[in-house]
């Protein structure tokens, strides 16, 4: 490791080394000699890690049976659809106003609340007084 103290009045770099801390390592160690086994093995590909798989276990068939459903296209997932249910039926109703154009966006207006009663107040004089211009 390196530190690098740089003085910013002269602008000079001073290179220090540290030694390398800690208990020194002995390579003929039979710890440094496995670790150096385990290295090789992973480069390799050989090193294995884990609890092995039971390729004739129950879950193992099953998984594999799976995985084949999976590819052919067999395999639903998530909860079947109900499609006497109401939620199914309203749906259906819905889609079927969409398509004819009847569905209504948004949402439904109350007209006994206080704004559409004004609105229809003043719709009502704008058309009063639309006809009275229209008479004159």
């Amino acid at each position: 490791m390196k530190n690098v103290n740089v003085n910013t009045e002269k602008m000079t770099k001073v290179e220090t080394k540290k030694a390398k801390q800690g208990r020194p390592v002995d390579p003929n160690s039979a710890r440094q000699k496995r670790l150096k086994e385990q290295e090789a093995k992973r480069k390799k590909g050989l090193l294995k890690r884990g609890r092995p798989v039971d390729t004739n276990s129950e879950r193992q068939k099953r998984l594999k049976e799976l995985e084949a459903k999976r590819k052919k296209g067999l395999l639903k997932r998530g909860r079947p659809v109900d499609a006497n249910s109401e939620r199914q039926k309203r749906l259906k109703e819905l889609e079927a106003k969409r398509k004819n154009g009847e569905l209504k966006r948004g949402r439904p207006v109350d007209p006994n609340s206080a704004r559409q009663k004004a609105l229809a107040k003043a719709a009502k004089k704008a058309a009063e007084a639309q006809k009275e211009n229209a008479d004159s």
